[in-house]
């Protein structure tokens, strides 16, 4: 028998409910041109067999990290390694099925979690307060824009060229429905942006990532007090948080919120997600910082005990006084995260780092020996951009064809044409001094 929990009869008293006459209507706000008006083009039914036997088939043509001899592809996902004590302590039973701590008298090992996570970013970010996680960096950061608008009550948002583009795409998203104002700098690679002159008294945040897309180091001290200076926030996004091992900390910096993906500690890449989205920022903004909070107390008999201090989202009665309407936290990606970092300690995040950097440096070296080839960042922590003879896209499928996964092209998230010979290549504690060496080889042989 079919599993069809509603009759007609069933759907037509839902459906009048709520005030409508088809179906359809519930979807009204999709714009037309992305609704389909037809079947796509998928078989109807298969087996279950017949269905595994297809789906391997297709992903048999894919390529992954591990099965290459060698992967350097970064632009905000990392391949890293996650100790195997990581997976076996997410799966324990109290963590894996563990759902909102609503309770705190039967939730304190989930609470003591998120509190001890939440410490972990504080420090990592040199900020004052960070929520219990959010879905990734990407929504984190459009968090941060509204945020930065409730906080001074201003409407413009600038975009430093240097932001991931699909972080990017993600704001511009939000602004869809939010009428705010933005302001998006053109792509900048060894080069400087006029950021400052951009700031106005209209204006909420300006956005920068730390290191930026392209992998540039810079200090943004200078830039948070011209922000200041006009009483707007400086949000910082870091891509790659191994980094912070390393550079200076987003808030010795003078900012105002820092967002981050977590993906790099405790999180594979796993195709895509889930990943874990990082949110910290000063004490005075706590009441409008997004998700949730956790706290630590003393019950009436005095014990320690962990708490949902503050949660402004939706719910809780708050509807449109919420600040966010993020329903959930990627909790057990946290958990992950707080694990690795850990077993890490402060010393293993720091030699972890170094090793980043180290590698990347030899690579970058080796690269820039290359007639032809142009490293272009004069700072970086493991990931970098060059600029090679012809199309970087088509160097990288001449290389992935030898099981070489070089990097990604820049052409691919910024698809103008302006950027067609920028290849940006990432290198971690995963590659091997041999796979260095034989990927310099390798883009010499192609390119001459």
């Amino acid at each position: 028998m079919r599993y069809l929990p509603l009759s007609r009869d069933d759907r037509r008293e839902m459906l009048a409910k709520v005030g409508v006459d088809h179906v359809d209507a519930l979807f009204a706000d999709v714009p037309k041109d992305k609704l389909l008006d037809k079947l796509p083009d998928l078989p109807l039914a298969a087996s279950e067999i017949e269905v595994e036997r297809q789906l391997s088939q297709m992903a048999a043509r894919n390529l992954s990290a591990g099965q290459a001899k060698g992967f350097f592809v970064g632009a905000g996902a990392y391949r890293h390694h996650v100790p195997a004590t990581v997976d076996h302590l997410i799966q324990r039973s109290e963590f894996l099925t563990a759902y909102t701590p609503y309770q705190p008298e039967i939730s304190q090992g989930t609470l003591q979690v998120l509190f001890e996570f939440q410490t972990q970013i504080c420090m990592l970010t040199d900020m004052d307060v960070a929520n219990a996680s959010m879905y990734d960096g990407s929504t984190a950061t459009a968090e941060a824009v509204l945020m930065a608008r409730r906080v001074t009550r201003c409407k413009k948002a600038i975009l430093s060229g240097g932001l991931h583009p699909q972080y990017r795409a993600v704001v511009e998203n939000m602004e869809r429905f939010s009428g705010g104002d933005l302001v998006q700098m053109a792509p900048a690679i060894a080069k400087s942006e006029d950021l400052i002159d951009q700031i106005d008294d209209e204006t909420a945040c300006v956005v920068v990532q730390y290191p930026d897309f392209f992998g540039q180091i810079s200090d943004y001290s200078a830039l948070a007090e011209a922000a200041h200076a006009k009483k707007a926030l400086l949000i910082i996004v870091v891509t790659e948080i191994v980094s912070l091992g390393a550079i200076k900390s987003p808030g010795s910096m003078g900012a105002d919120i820092v967002v981050a993906e977590g993906q790099s500690l405790g999180c594979g890449l796993d195709f895509g997600g889930p990943y874990v989205g990082l949110f910290a920022t000063r004490q005075k903004y706590i009441r409008q910082m997004p998700g949730r909070l956790c706290g630590k107390t003393v019950d009436v008999d005095g014990q320690q005990g962990f708490v949902l201090t503050l949660s402004t989202r939706e719910q809780h009665i708050r509807r449109e006084k919420a600040t966010s309407n993020i329903c959930t936290n990627s909790g057990l990606m946290a958990l992950a995260f707080s694990i690795h970092l850990t077993l890490l300690g402060e010393k293993g995040l720091r030699q972890l780092a170094m090793i980043n950097h180290a590698n990347a440096v030899q690579l970058a070296n080796e690269l820039g020996k290359i007639e032809g080839v142009e490293v272009l960042n004069d700072a970086f922590f493991n990931e970098f951009t060059i600029r090679v003879p012809g199309s970087a896209h088509d160097l990288v499928e001449a290389l992935a064809a030898k099981q070489i996964l070089a990097g990604v092209p820049v052409s691919r998230l910024h698809p103008d044409g302006t950027l067609d010979d920028l290849l940006l290549i990432a290198v971690t504690e995963m590659n091997s001094a041999d796979q260095l060496m034989t990927l310099a080889a390798m883009i010499e042989g192609e390119i001459k």
